[in-house]
């Protein structure tokens, strides 16, 4: 039972990390876009 707690613990940690890798991209993405509207 602790390993399966452990899994799925693991599991959870790793897909919040992956998440927030994500809205980091997006968020930078974002900012370039704003960037050069700037510069036009």
């Amino acid at each position: 039972m602790k390993k399966i707690f452990v899994f799925v613990l693991a599991m959870f940690t790793l897909t919040a990390c992956n998440t927030i890798q994500g809205i980091g991209k997006d968020v930078k993405k974002v900012g370039e876009v704003v960037e050069t509207a700037g510069k036009k």
